[in-house]
């Protein structure tokens, strides 16, 4: 059975899950799962989880993000891209240095609201659900860290793109609308593409024409997820066993931290945990 971990160029106008239903077409498994949603118009780095792999997908999903995005300045949308409809236009009157200057404010750890068209639930409904209906309600702020914040190129008077690496759960369309907001013009996002997600690039990101045609060859080993945190091989003897049965191990000497663990044979076993010469298994990958 097809494990591992194919990192996808999502196509514009496809959503996350259309990809997955795709890959599962493809390999006929049906254990897949993708690290990370990316909105439909949107294009870039999607890594997407196969069999035994599906089990790492909540690591993917927490890792930081980076994107290229285009900011379009005197616009508002009520979805805060251009897939939305305008609610409002506004004359543009700051230069690249003023939106430089507003990039700056929002470095760091903050709080974002979420928008309205997106799939965050409140009283069992998705937001995007009531949106459609023409309904906005209260949504709590979400805290994000914005890591880096640049601008890229000033495409004409009132488009830009800008990069951004930011974590888990930042709305790139919020970000931009709130730019806009900031430089009393409005914002939206004209284009996204990530070029970065869980430590994976774009230069890694193949088709899903290429994965219809190579197949399992295209397959990261799910190790691959985890390539920051050093290997430590299990000893002979019973420790392998113990592992397997989903016991702690002791290993006298161990320096405290997160390890890659391998059987003696060298197959990816489980993420574990040392601390004070005990070994302790975060997630297991048996047959991945």
């Amino acid at each position: 059975m097809p494990n591992g971990i194919l990192i996808i160029d999502k196509p514009a106008d496809w959503t996350s899950m259309d990809v997955c239903a795709k890959v599962r077409g493809i390999f006929h498994e049906k254990r897949v799962g993708h690290g990370g949603t990316l909105d439909p118009m949107a294009t870039g780095v999607l890594p997407v989880f196969v069999g035994q792999a599906t089990r790492g997908v909540e690591f993917a999903e927490n890792g930081q993000k980076e994107y290229v995005a285009g900011l379009r300045l005197g616009q508002v949308t009520d979805t805060q891209d251009v897939t939305g409809t305008t609610l409002e236009t506004h004359p543009v009157t700051a230069d690249r240095g003023a939106v430089e200057a507003a990039l700056s404010r929002f470095l760091g750890e903050q709080d974002q609201i979420p928008p309205m068209y997106s799939a965050i639930k409140i009283g069992g409904q998705k937001l995007y659900e009531l949106a459609r209906k023409g309904q906005e309600v209260a949504r709590k702020p979400r805290r994000i860290t914005i890591h880096a914040l640049e601008l890229l190129e000033q495409v004409s008077e009132t488009d830009y793109l800008l990069r951004c690496r930011c974590s888990k759960g930042t709305y790139i369309r919020t970000l931009c609308h709130d730019i806009g907001q900031l430089l009393g013009c409005g914002g939206t996002l004209y284009a996204l593409r990530r070029t970065m997600a869980a430590g994976f690039t774009e230069a890694q990101a193949v088709t899903l024409e290429q994965v219809q045609a190579q197949g399992t060859s295209l397959l990261l080993p799910t190790d691959s997820l985890f390539r920051d945190f050093p290997a430590l091989t299990l000893p002979a003897g019973t420790a392998e066993k113990r592992v397997r049965c989903g016991n702690p191990i002791t290993l006298p000497g161990t320096p405290d931290g997160t390890y890659r663990v391998y059987s003696q044979e060298g197959q990816f076993l489980c993420l574990s945990r040392a601390s004070g010469g005990t070994l302790t298994s975060i997630k297991n990958f048996f047959g991945a």
